[in-house]
């Protein structure tokens, strides 16, 4: 008499979880792509959400375990994709916490980041091979309310674990609103290096590096003369940012009276990325950052500086700068090397 209920119940934190789970992707992916006010909104649905997730995981084990005492074949892939959850989930409690803010050569950042990217494909399989049948009394009244009642107490326990952090001055209290935290501002030696992806560190000579923009070639020489300066935080997505004195030239000197839709800075290694035209003149091919040229690690002979951009726009090692039709979003909204 109780099986039927206990499955409901069931399914009901499972379609839960789902919600969540999505929910905290996309409110995550919209905190990576941007270091202006939405990341500030996307992460603090992604903080309650990960609470409420939190908050679930005593129903979901209960559901697990019967789970794991039916044999089937595929229940390993399902234990993965709770060990990637819980790697994530911890990762971020770390982070945001700043109790452990590198395991190793990786932040804890890029744990939370890597395990949620990870588990999607899983969860999807999940989901294709568990179906779950919903009631109409499912999303009945009293249903609704638990589930405001869970998200108001997840949104509590953020609350109060930010003013614990606070209290406690734990490094957490001090992180940007985009949840980085500062790292050797104003001082390039103590600038951290970090690259997207697999993008290694080229040795470059400025006697063979040449830049191609605005029909010419430019020397190394030819772009450290100029001396366009903006001031700017590199926000990682690593988990840290810098804030420099950044030197330099402004693409639109470089572009002179080009004419299209769209910019496109690609590197040495090949990885590239697109900016609107009409943003040339308030983007910077930096040459120096502080008093000092530029080293290989932060891009010599020259990088991109995207003001409120995150990390992977600021494109290192520039050798082209194309203007061209295409639009300047067509590309992945993450770069795909």
């Amino acid at each position: 008499m109780t099986r039927r209920p206990a499955i409901a119940r069931g399914a009901r934190t499972n379609v839960g979880l789902l919600a969540l789970l999505v929910v905290a992707f996309l409110t995550g992916w919209l905190a990576f792509a941007f270091a202006t006010a939405p990341a500030r909104w996307s992460l603090l649905l992604h903080s309650v959400g990960g609470f409420a997730i939190l908050a679930l995981l005593p129903w979901k084990s209960m559901i697990a375990r019967r789970g794991l005492d039916r044999p089937r074949p595929d229940r390993l892939v399902s234990v993965l994709l709770g060990v990637l959850v819980l790697i994530s989930l911890v990762a971020g409690l770390l982070h945001s916490s700043g109790a452990l803010l590198y395991w190793g050569s990786l932040t804890a950042m890029e744990f939370h980041v890597g395990a949620a990217i990870a588990a999607v494909p899983l969860a999807v399989w999940h989901v294709v091979t568990r179906r779950i049948r919903l009631r109409p009394v499912d999303l009945s009244r009293r249903n609704v309310l638990r589930a405001g009642v869970l998200l108001a107490a997840s949104a509590t326990a953020y609350a109060g674990t930010e003013m614990m952090v606070s209290a406690t001055r734990m490094p957490g209290a001090v992180r940007r609103f985009t949840g980085s935290y500062e790292a050797g501002s104003f001082s390039p030696d103590q600038m951290p290096v970090s690259s997207w992806m697999f993008d290694t560190i080229p040795q470059i000579t400025t006697a063979s590096w040449r830049l191609t923009a605005g029909g010419r070639d430019w020397t190394y020489d030819e772009l450290f003369a100029f001396d366009d300066q903006v001031t700017a935080s590199l926000d990682c997505t690593g988990g840290f940012f810098s804030t420099q004195a950044w030197s330099g030239v402004r693409l639109d000197r470089l572009l002179d009276t080009a004419d299209g839709a769209s910019i496109r800075v690609v590197s040495h290694t090949g990885y590239d990325r697109r900016f609107p035209i009409d943003r040339a003149r308030s983007l910077l091919l930096a040459t120096r950052f502080g008093d000092q040229a530029l080293d290989a690690g932060h891009g010599f002979p020259a990088r991109l500086v995207v003001p409120d951009g995150r990390g992977f726009w600021w494109v290192k090692w520039v050798t082209a700068i194309e203007v061209d039709d295409l639009p300047y979003w067509w590309q992945s909204p993450f770069p795909l090397q």
